[in-house]
């Protein structure tokens, strides 16, 4: 059953199977849940509802390349148009290493579109939750650097982190870095006092950078298992580091080319669900043709194989994952439950970077983000059937 209005209220309904569990729920909403009852007599024919996913790692999306500083109003709103359709209904846009005056670009870009989109009562606006940084304070080796430009990797910079609120309207919600940099306690100090979450991330830290960072108040690691060099010590190394530290949490891109199904698996098993996030790490070819595309200043080519690499090599960045497709592979490739999947792509992620009003899941008072959806058990394979942002339907299908 899809959104419908209440006999003799002005809330609408909707009605789903929970995954995990033998019940059906009624969610009554407007742009915030306003109850919910579990029903004793149920429709025969009936999908699943969920929390809607929230995806903290999107670098561009459906032809869009969230980095460029002169993407159109019209470009970024008909890619968040897309995304609904994936099920994702908030969303950090990624900002990556580039030039000062790029980033800043970027930016500012990205927040007058918000502005915009709130303006005019978009939902659009609602989606974009706030923005995630990804570099420049990031290791300058081959490996741990990934795809980020090497020319624009520079230390922490505090007055640079305060341009970048600035030109975001205060909406930088999460900064990846990495502990290896001088005065990077101090840095990482300054990020969370000012209720901004850091992420260890494109490093190649020692355990005592690692430590030092947790203490500072890294709570975070970004697509933890990419990102590192092709080899490393067996039993002491930054991912080990990670892995064993229960303060932070981890962020994973589960599309089968980025880390093999063994170590998602084990990775998850060492950090617990609770501390497992889903992203898409998504680039400007996602949902598109192969061909040549942008990711900043670097050229990037989707191949036949959905993978995104640096043109010319076959070094990755990014990557053309689908949320939905994300949670398949979860369940699919980490032998994690369908239940479990959907935590980790919904209040997890609104968790770990204190997303308000969306840490709780179906419960009143939070926000009206569901997206309801079919699941194929013997294809493991999520379809999304309906996707509602802030009480508002944005994805029929």
């Amino acid at each position: 059953m899809s959104e419908a209005e209440s006999i003799g209220s002005s809330n609408k309904v909707l009605i789903g199977k929970i995954a995990g569990s033998s019940s059906v729920l009624q969610v009554e909403y407007q742009r915030a849940i306003q109850g919910t009852d579990e029903l004793i007599r149920t429709p025969n024919e009936i999908e699943f509802v969920a929390p809607g996913f929230v995806d903290v790692q999107v670098n561009g999306f459906a032809g869009v390349d969230y980095n460029d500083p002169s993407a159109s109003r019209e470009a970024i709103a008909r890619s968040i148009r897309t995304m609904f359709g994936t099920g994702v209904t908030r969303f950090f846009p990624t900002v990556i290493t580039g030039s000062r005056e790029r980033m800043m670009g970027a930016l500012q870009n990205l927040a007058a579109a918000k502005e915009e989109f709130c303006r005019n009562n978009m939902p659009e606006g609602d989606a974009i939750e706030a923005f995630h940084v990804e570099g420049p304070n990031i290791s300058p080796e081959d490996g741990p650097r990934g795809a980020h430009p090497i020319e624009h990797i520079r230390p922490p910079d505090i007055e640079e982190f305060k341009r970048w609120q600035e030109a975001a309207n205060g909406d930088v919600r999460l900064v990846t870095v990495s502990p290896e940099w001088p005065g990077i306690v101090s840095y990482i100090g300054h990020v969370v006092r000012s209720a901004a979450v850091a992420s260890i991330g494109h490093t190649k830290a020692t355990s005592e950078q690692i430590r030092a960072a947790l203490d500072a108040g890294a709570s975070m690691s970004t697509h933890l298992g990419n990102a590192a060099h092709p080899l490393l010590p067996k039993t002491q190394n930054y991912i080990f580091d990670q892995l064993a530290a229960d303060g932070l949490a981890a962020s994973f891109i589960v599309d089968g080319i980025h880390i093999p199904p063994p170590f998602f698996h084990a990775a998850v098993r060492a950090k617990g669900i609770e501390r497992s996030v889903l992203i898409t790490d998504a680039v400007m070819p996602a949902m598109c043709s192969p061909g040549p595309y942008k990711l900043g200043q670097v050229d990037v080519e989707l191949r036949a194989n959905g993978s995104v690499v640096m043109h010319g090599t076959t070094r990755l960045a990014g990557s053309a994952l689908r949320m939905d497709q994300a949670v398949g592979n979860a369940v699919r490739l980490g032998g994690v439950s369908l239940r479990d999947a959907l935590v980790m792509a919904s209040t997890n992620p609104a968790r770990v970077t204190r997303i308000a009003g969306r840490q709780r899941g179906l419960a009143p008072g939070e926000k009206a983000d569901f997206v309801r959806f079919s699941w194929d058990e013997s294809a493991q394979l999520l379809t999304v059937r309906e996707t509602v942002v802030a009480g508002s339907t944005v994805y029929r299908a």
